[in-house]
């Protein structure tokens, strides 16, 4: 069988982030680990509707600071901003202590492989073909100005007695240049004859010392 590298951890440092930024000795590492699983199993199931993408989480003395990545800001936040304090509220007494929320909205949602996926995953719970799902999204994403996406989706397809993976892909990925900016996310479709799974790869650009190079100049330069 083929060994399979995460596409994220595999650049670590290089061409992204750490989701959680902190620092704790031997006895307080466990401890945060399960308090950062706990704050986003919460905050997904949360904030199910607002397309939330990713959700930064940065430790600084006994101040947590929460950025939450969505396509849909006004939902997080509420009328006259409601919604966001009690939400800030329920992770201060999870957390137990000063908890700060950021809300950073996403403009291109189409360019996020976490949304792209959950999109294409909603649209086959709703019975839609899967083929057209994934081809819209591709060519979505290819017209907002990704350099290349593949989209792969596993299970059975259509209803078929026997699961199999079918994919689509445009442009180029290159999932082993470590500079290439990759963004990977996955979905799960809960259809009435099972569970389809749903990759994203979409590749965005370069990162040139540390800093990126979009997808629009890099085609310009072509």
């Amino acid at each position: 069988m083929g060994q399979k590298v995460h596409p994220v951890g595999f650049r670590l440092g290089i061409a992204k982030e750490w989701t959680s930024t902190w620092y704790a000795g031997t006895k307080g590492y466990a401890t945060n680990l399960v308090q950062d699983l706990r704050v986003r199993t919460f905050l997904r199931k949360k904030l199910a509707q607002a397309s939330v993408s990713r959700i930064q989480i940065e430790r600084a003395a006994k101040n947590t600071k929460i950025t939450v990545h969505t396509a849909r800001p006004g939902m997080v936040i509420g009328k006259k901003g409601e919604d966001i304090d009690t939400l800030r509220k329920s992770l201060r007494d999870m957390i137990g202590g000063e908890v700060n929320v950021a809300i950073e909205e996403i403009r291109k949602p189409e360019l996020d492989a976490t949304l792209v996926a959950e999109s294409i995953a909603q649209q086959l719970e709703r019975r839609i073909m899967f083929r057209r799902a994934m081809k819209r999204a591709v060519q979505n994403s290819m017209r907002l100005g990704a350099l290349g996406i593949k989209v792969r989706a596993a299970g059975r397809l259509n209803g078929s007695e026997i699961a199999r993976a079918e994919q689509y892909r445009e442009g180029r990925v290159p999932l082993h240049t470590l500079r290439a900016d990759i963004d990977y996310g996955t979905a799960e479709a809960f259809t009435t004859y099972g569970v389809i799974g749903v990759k994203v790869w979409i590749f965005k650009g370069e990162v040139v010392d540390g800093q990126p190079v979009d997808a629009e100049s890099e085609k310009q330069g072509k």
